[in-house]
């Protein structure tokens, strides 16, 4: 994983907010070597292992509502990039087209086969894919839609100085953030002025504390979490 020169990164990034950050990551070049290294090696091995996974899913999800098996939204990634992300389909075909970018508890959108698989939190084991072209890594902030990163403040683009991530701490910490926007009025609104603040926090803060061995910490909470163990703010 290379990090750029400070006179090569896209202008919007170079800010003052941001510079500290910046300066963080330079000096973990080796960590974030390893950090790719981990990525290749661990996304190419869990693709073949999980490729029967895959294949169930692909039927259970064809057969249970018409549309594509993946869902390849446009999500940013490193540098403010684009990418179409690989998730699962869980809902009905162009359901972000009649209704919020986000998903609540009860969306009348998600299939009936989509909700098992989200309750199970498989719909986003396809970034394996992702993972390993380098769109995404393993563990850093959660890729969002261009209408949400256009809400960034100076300092949360701080953020774009690393791939995207399947998992963080402010995933585990906001694993049931659809339950949370449940019941608001202006679903988007509510989660770029309540959702988003609280989870840069944790974001920014990983960066300031980024090592290979912290992200190795952070993918064997998530399993935790997704088996049912809660984690307290610290």
């Amino acid at each position: 994983m290379i990090l750029k020169k400070w006179e090569q990164l896209p202008e919007s990034l170079q800010k003052d907010e941001i510079k500290p950050y910046y300066d963080i990551l330079k000096k973990k070049r080796l960590s974030l070597f390893f950090k790719r290294l981990f990525d290749i090696v661990v996304s190419a091995l869990m693709l073949i292992i999980l490729s029967p996974v895959f294949l169930i899913l692909a039927i259970a999800i064809k057969l249970d509502s018409k549309g594509p098996v993946f869902y390849r939204q446009k999500r940013i990634t490193q540098y403010g990039k684009e990418f179409r992300i690989f998730k699962f389909r869980t809902m009905v075909q162009n359901a972000d087209k009649i209704g919020s970018l986000v998903t609540v508890g009860s969306d009348s959108r998600i299939t009936k086969v989509g909700k098992l698989i989200r309750k199970c939190r498989l719909d986003e084991i396809c970034q394996l894919i992702d993972v390993l072209r380098g769109t995404m890594t393993f563990v850093g902030t959660r890729p969002e839609v261009k209408k949400y990163v256009d809400a960034y403040t100076p300092e949360m683009l701080a953020t774009l100085l690393l791939p995207a991530g399947v998992t963080s701490l402010a995933s585990i910490m906001y694993k049931d953030e659809d339950e949370l926007l449940k019941g608001a009025e202006d679903v988007d609104k509510t989660y770029i002025e309540l959702c988003l603040p609280g989870k840069m926090k944790y974001n920014l803060k990983a960066i300031e504390k980024f090592s290979f061995f912290g992200d190795i910490k952070i993918m064997f909470m998530t399993v935790f979490a997704v088996l049912g163990k809660e984690y307290k703010d610290e």
